[in-house]
């Protein structure tokens, strides 16, 4: 007879063997999982009204300014979503604060939450965080403040999903544009995690020829980096400028 121990989250019992085997509140994958050797298809259950869990999308708009993916010299495992500092950050679903912390290279103030559906979502450059590590939340209770911390050149919320550790393209699930899920459940395969090896050989390529665009007049942000194919968070962040910033026509913006 095998005896564990349980714990009451939310009207809820949940083993404590199962949900903290592996509870490290300072590295954002602890799992050693590679997602690409997935033996069977996991069907996740992302919400369900009735024993409510609901969810909740991470901000009230949702305007994406950068996709899942290669950008530039590096891989991008998240997505981007416009905001204004100050603005509230939802928990996507409910959940447990496994990590409140600082990284002033990358995510500055980010908080990541392990869900009850084997999910974890992350929130990284906001202002402020609000729930702690170890803090119980409902979908939709605020968890922090967006901003522009670490890594980033303007305010907005670099959203990601991930599975065991192993991110997902968040646009699989989400209809941004829409402000919903696509579907009350998602299934994940290994086919999914494909992309890692794509991912490895931007980060670990050779040194790349920088590309430069004169300002003509009318040009915009979002037309150069459509005719150039790429993020425009990318242009604001080789170039030192933000969305808001006026271009004057005659300067030499960085592309690549």
């Amino acid at each position: 007879m095998e005896v564990s121990e349980e714990v009451l989250i939310d009207s809820s019992w949940i083993k404590i063997a199962g949900y903290y085997a592996i509870w490290d509140t300072r590295n954002i994958n602890p799992y050693r999982l590679d997602g690409r050797q997935l033996k069977d298809t996991v069907d996740i259950t992302l919400y369900d009204p009735r024993v409510k869990r609901d969810y909740k999308m991470p901000l009230e708009k949702t305007p994406v300014t950068s996709h899942f993916g290669h950008r530039g010299y590096r891989w991008h495992y998240g997505t981007d979503i416009d905001l204004d500092t100050g603005d509230s950050i939802y928990a996507a679903f409910d959940g447990v604060v496994r990590i409140n912390k600082w990284d002033g290279g990358g995510y500055g103030n980010y908080i990541v939450l392990r869900h009850y559906n084997g999910l974890e979502t992350l929130y990284g450059h906001m202002s402020k965080t609000i729930a702690q590590t170890g803090q119980f939340v409902k979908a939709g209770e605020v968890i922090g403040l967006g901003g522009s911390t670490g890594r980033s050149s303007g305010p907005h919320l670099h959203y990601e999903v991930r599975y065991q550790g192993n991110p997902l393209d968040p646009e699989l699930m989400y209809d941004f544009p829409d402000y919903l899920l696509k579907g009350q459940s998602f299934v994940i395969t290994s086919a999914l995690f494909n992309y890692y090896n794509r991912a490895k050989g931007s980060s670990t390529s050779g040194s790349r020829k920088a590309s430069y665009h004169k300002v003509r007049s009318g040009d915009t942000l979002s037309g150069i980096a459509k005719r150039y194919g790429v993020p425009v968070t990318q242009i604001t962040k080789l170039n030192g400028i933000s969305t808001r910033t006026t271009l004057k026509v005659g300067r030499s913006l960085r592309i690549k």
